[in-house]
């Protein structure tokens, strides 16, 4: 009976040690399931803007919060937007435009369903659209392009869809240039060799091979203003009126033109909770990201709604109310 006794004493003290154990654990897996997330950062070419500020927000996440992370070099807007949307990436950085045309089933994503999963963290920085000409061309304003040759873009890129909206918006079109189909580096060589009299850029400023054509030429940006923007924001609305400032290319006054923000979109499937930490995170340590890259500096609370064509995640709306910056 003594030996029966003892057995059942050890037995429920048996018992209650796993009780607690597992208690212990439980609370141990709960706690530690937000900080055991791998976060993959899908960015752009190694060489770009988007893999620098990518890396910056890697390196808060795994500091601030203790992630695991992975900055991926991809091709950019499109592709990220697809990794996004198949889980194969917790965060992205996209061009506003591309954005916009897969919310809604257009452009890039013609013939889809819409993606209205789509939810963004925080509009970052802008890119200009720079319609890039000499002073000894003649070019004045948006109209002079008129039977110019004029570089486009690429086929398809980004400076090519925002070139056909410049167009459209100045109540014009292809039918009334020369338009030639060169990256924004091929066809400021073209101006220099005077093989084309104009070209679209769109990137973050100063665009290097703008710089680099003002070294030999005096470099003119022909404005976009007036009724034209006013038609962009109200039919694009990843279109915001900003200025190239004074001194950028030798300009002794601000240029406008139209910006199209790059925004940081986040996996919806995320969780409210785990949203909010990395929005605070990265908002708390900006100078961090205002380091990874001269463009980065634009980065600020006061801006996360601008170029924003997209629902803010519900974690991120969450620390944007707390902080005030939200419009009502």
């Amino acid at each position: 009976m003594k030996k029966h006794h003892q057995l059942k004493k050890i037995g429920l003290l048996l018992l209650t040690m796993t009780l607690i154990l597992s208690a212990c654990g439980g609370g141990g897996q709960e706690q530690g399931a937000e900080e055991d997330l791998f976060i993959t950062i899908a960015t752009g070419g190694t060489s770009g803007v988007y893999y620098p500020i990518g890396g910056a927000i890697s390196t808060i996440l795994e500091e601030e919060l203790g992630y695991d992370t992975s900055v991926q070099a991809t091709g950019a807007s499109v592709e990220n937007i697809n990794l996004l949307l198949n889980n194969n990436a917790e965060l992205a950085i996209t061009m506003g435009d591309a954005v916009l045309q897969a919310y809604e089933g257009f452009g890039a994503f013609e013939g889809e369903e819409p993606k209205t999963e789509l939810t963004g963290i925080a509009g970052l920085y802008p890119n200009f659209v720079q319609v890039v000409t000499t002073a000894d061309s003649g070019i004045e304003t948006f109209a002079d392009l008129k039977g110019k040759r004029v570089g486009v873009g690429a086929p398809n890129s980004g400076v090519e869809l925002n070139a056909r909206m410049m167009f459209e918006a100045h109540g014009m079109s292809y039918d009334d240039i020369q338009e030639d189909y060169l990256s924004y580096s091929e066809a400021i060589d073209q101006i220099r060799n005077g093989m084309i009299d104009a070209a679209f850029v769109t990137s973050g400023l100063p665009n290097a091979t703008v710089i680099d054509l003002s070294t030999t030429h005096e470099v003119k940006i022909v404005p976009i203003e007036g009724e034209a923007m006013t038609y962009l924001e109200e039919h694009y609305p990843f279109f915001t009126a900003s200025e190239i400032p004074a001194g950028t290319y030798d300009n002794e006054e601000p240029i406008p033109t139209a910006s199209i923000t790059n925004l940081l979109l986040v996996n919806h499937t995320l969780s409210e909770e785990v949203v909010y930490n990395i929005t605070k995170a990265l908002f708390e340590n900006l100078e961090t990201l205002h380091n990874a890259h001269n463009a980065a500096q634009d980065i600020s609370l006061e801006k996360v709604e601008e170029g924003m064509v997209v629902p803010l995640h519900p974690g991120a709306q969450r620390y944007f109310e707390e902080q005030g910056v939200l419009a009502e």
